[in-house]
C-alpha cells in the first residue's frame, strides 16, 4: 500500500466501547431514561481504577469525582450526542457513518404481528415458535429452553431494540441452519416491518444451566449507499471491520473483516491490525461492555471489562505509527444501574489521540456522532452529508 503523505493523517483506528455512555440527553426522559448515566454509575459503585482512560482525558469529559480531570490531557476529548431517533447499535454506528435516521426502526414490545410469525413458520419449516415477546435473552433461553429441546421449536424475541433474535440450542438446530433461519427472517422482514437487526442467539447447556455461546451472527438492514465505509472504499482505501462491526453494515464498503468474538479477541485483532501497512480505517467494537454487563445489569463485571481495557490501552497507544489518529468513542448507552435491560439515551464519550496530533484540546459536545465519521472522511479529502469535522482542531501545527 502506497501511503499519501497529502492526508493529515494517514491510517484511523475507530474504537466503540460499545454501550459506554456518560450521562442522559436532553430528551433522554421521553426514552424513559432520565438520569442515566452509564460510566458515571459504574464509577460510583467502587473505585474503579482506569488510570489510562483518565491520562487520556476522560474525566475531563464526565466531571465525576471517581475519575478526576487531567492536568494535561494526552488526548483530544468531548462527547457526542445522538442525533438520530433511536439508541441501538444500528443507529449508533449508522449515525457514526454519517447516517442520520428521521424514524426509527420499528420496535415490537407486545411481540410480532401474527403474519410476520405466521410467514417466518411457513417459509423456515419448523413445527412453530416459542415466546415472542419482549425479553431478556439470559431469562427466556431458560424459561424455554426444555420446551425447545422437547419441541424443536424455535426461541423468537425481541427488546426494547429492533430486533427479531432468534435462539436455538445448538444440539436441537445446529448452528448452520439456525444461520438459515435468520436468512430467511431477514428476508421477510422489510417495508414496514423492516426491523434494524435479525440476531442469532445459539446457546448451549443442560436444563436450568444455559447458557449463550459465542456464535452470535447479525443480520443487518443494509444501510444507505452515502456511508462512511462505502466512500472510503469506493475511493480505494481499506476498511478494516473488527467483531461485529461489518455485520452492522451488512458488510458494505468492508474490504476485510477480521472476526473477534469477546474484547480480548477484539482488541488482539487492533493490534494485530495495526502492524500491517494499510491506509484508510481501523473500525473495531469491544462488545462485551453491552451484550455482557450493560443487558444483564452486571455493574461489577462492567467495572472489571472497563479497567481491562484500560490496562490494554497502552499497547494500543504502542503500536499506533506515528502518523496515525486513534479515535475512542461509544454508540449509545447501557447503565448497568438503571431499570430494566435495555440501552439508555446518553452522551458518549469522544477521545482523539495521535503521536503528532494536538493533545488536550477540548472538542466540546459534538452535535451528532456523525462529526466522527466527518472527521475520518475530511482526513482523506472526501466529505460525507452528515456531521461536521473536527479535524482541525487534533491536527498539530506543523
Amino acid at each position: 500500500m502506497v501511503i499519501n503523505h497529502d492526508h493529515a493523517f494517514d491510517r484511523v483506528t475507530l474504537i466503540v466501547l460499545d454501550s459506554l455512555g456518560i450521562g442522559a440527553m436532553p430528551d433522554a426522559a421521553e426514552w424513559g431514561d432520565a438520569g442515566a448515566n452509564t460510566l458515571g454509575h459504574i464509577l460510583e459503585s467502587r473505585h474503579v481504577h482506569l488510570p489510562n482512560l483518565q491520562r487520556f482525558g476522560l474525566g475531563n469529559i464526565l466531571h465525576s469525582r471517581g475519575l478526576p480531570p487531567a492536568q494535561e490531557p494526552h488526548a483530544s476529548f468531548g462527547r457526542c450526542a445522538l442525533r438520530s431517533n433511536g439508541k441501538d447499535t444500528t443507529t449508533g454506528h449508522w449515525e457514526i457513518a454519517g447516517i442520520i435516521l428521521e424514524r426509527a426502526f420499528p420496535t415490537y414490545p407486545n411481540g410480532f404481528p401474527p403474519e410476520i410469525i405466521e410467514r417466518f413458520v411457513r417459509e423456515t419449516d419448523v413445527p412453530g415458535v416459542l415466546g415472542n415477546r419482549a425479553a431478556s435473552g439470559t431469562e427466556i433461553i431458560q424459561e424455554l429452553g426444555a420446551e425447545h429441546i422437547r419441541t424443536n421449536k424455535p426461541i423468537v424475541y425481541t427488546s426494547a431494540d429492533s430486533v427479531f433474535q432468534i435462539a436455538a440450542h445448538e444440539d436441537v438446530i445446529p448452528i448452520p441452519k439456525l444461520y438459515e433461519l435468520c436468512q430467511t427472517a431477514r428476508r421477510i422482514l422489510c417495508g414496514r416491518h423492516e426491523v434494524g437487526r435479525v440476531i442469532a442467539r445459539p446457546f448451549e447447556g443442560e436444563v436450568n444451566r444455559f447458557r449463550r455461546t459465542e456464535r452470535r451472527l447479525d443480520y443487518a438492514v443494509p444501510p444507505p449507499r452515502e456511508n462512511l465505509l462505502a466512500t472510503l472504499a469506493e475511493n480505494d482505501l481499506e476498511t478494516i471491520c473488527i467483531g461485529k462491526v461489518a455485520s452492522v453494515y451488512d458488510h458494505q464498503g468492508v474490504t476485510q473483516n477480521l472476526p473477534a468474538k469477546n474484547n480480548e479477541q477484539v482488541t488482539d485483532q487492533i493490534l494485530s491490525a495495526l502492524r500491517h501497512n494499510t491506509c484508510g480505517l481501523i473500525f473495531a467494537n469491544l462488545v462485551d461492555f453491552d451484550m455482557l454487563y450493560g443487558h444483564r445489569r452486571d455493574v461489577e463485571g462492567y467495572a472489571r471489562a472497563l479497567e481491562h481495557f484500560d490496562l490494554r490501552l497502552p499497547e494500543i497507544e504502542a503500536a499506533l505509527p506515528s502518523r496515525e489518529l486513534l479515535i475512542i468513542t461509544a454508540d449509545h448507552g447501557n447503565d448497568p444501574t438503571f431499570h430494566g435491560t435495555d440501552h439508555t439515551r446518553e452522551y458518549t464519550p469522544l477521545l482523539v489521540y495521535g503521536k503528532q496530533a494536538q493533545r488536550g484540546a477540548s472538542l466540546g459536545t459534538r452535535s451528532s456522532l456523525a462529526d466522527i465519521g466527518q472527521t475520518v472522511a475530511h482526513n482523506f479529502n472526501l466529505r460525507l452529508v452528515a456531521g461536521q469535522s473536527f479535524l482541525k482542531a487534533v491536527t498539530s501545527k506543523q
